[in-house]
């Protein structure tokens, strides 16, 4: 029987966000009773059917890099970034900042090779973003739950729209504390499903390789990214942990 073939998908936002909860919910389809904090890394593994349905079906692992968000490890967390196939950016929904801070997140994972802590990133165009990086993004809003005001609900809405489709990105807007936030055929599953399916295709099916062109310096405001999508629950693998010393 045929090895079957993997993606690293790397998750990234602030401390406290809901990174973990939101990871082991796509893995295992069902919520994190009691997350903790995440020291380094930890990693969640999903079987993931591509292009379901369809002649090109197969099946890939897609490991979900659930990376620390904390600013001790700035200097070292990028051991976790190589390679990488595809970002998931996460934010709080009820936090301002956490999503104004995905133009960071995005601006350290994308300029990891720059040896200078105090680089200021150049402003570029963000169709000249997406051309040259050709790494599949999908920005995330999480506790959607906690922001009961249609109006609040409403203003995220727009505020993540507006990112996405400044980048060409999707995005998303979950509970993790509640398993059909992702059940089978809603349309956070199909976009999460796709987004995955464009990972494997940019990493299988595609000449282009991830961070292969150095001119991948971006500007801080650039933090959204590509197609988006989930699929249905499927059998998934125990999680594995990765600490900083």
């Amino acid at each position: 029987m045929a090895a079957i073939e993997k993606v690293k998908v790397v998750v990234l936002g602030d401390s406290g966000v809901g990174k973990t909860s939101l990871t082991y919910l796509i893995a295992h389809n069902k919520p994190l009773v009691s997350p903790g904090w995440t020291v380094g890394c930890s990693v969640e593994v999903k079987l993931h059917r591509y292009k379901e349905g369809t002649q090109a079906q197969n099946t890939f692992f897609v490991e979900l890099w659930d990376v620390g968000g904390s600013n001790n490890h700035r200097n070292t967390r990028n051991v976790f970034y190589q390679p990488t196939h595809g970002i998931i950016l996460v934010h709080d929904l009820t936090n301002r900042k956490s999503q104004v801070n995905l133009q960071k997140w995005l601006s350290e994972i994308l300029n990891q090779d720059n040896a200078n802590p105090n680089y200021q990133h150049v402003d570029v165009d963000p169709e000249q973003f997406l051309g040259s990086t050709q790494i599949p993004i999908l920005v995330i809003g999480t506790k959607y739950d906690l922001a009961e005001e249609t109006q609040k609900k409403n203003q995220y809405r727009r505020l993540a729209s507006s990112i996405a489709e400044q980048c060409g990105a999707d995005e998303i807007f979950v509970n993790c504390y509640q398993a059909r936030s992702l059940a089978p055929g809603n349309s956070n599953t199909v976009k999460l499903t796709r987004f995955f399916d464009k990972v494997i295709e940019r990493r299988y099916y595609s000449r282009v390789s991830p961070f292969s062109d150095k001119r991948r310096l971006i500007p801080p405001y650039v933090l959204a990214s590509t197609p988006i999508a989930t699929n249905k629950p499927s059998h998934y693998l125990s999680p594995r942990f990765y600490h900083m010393d």
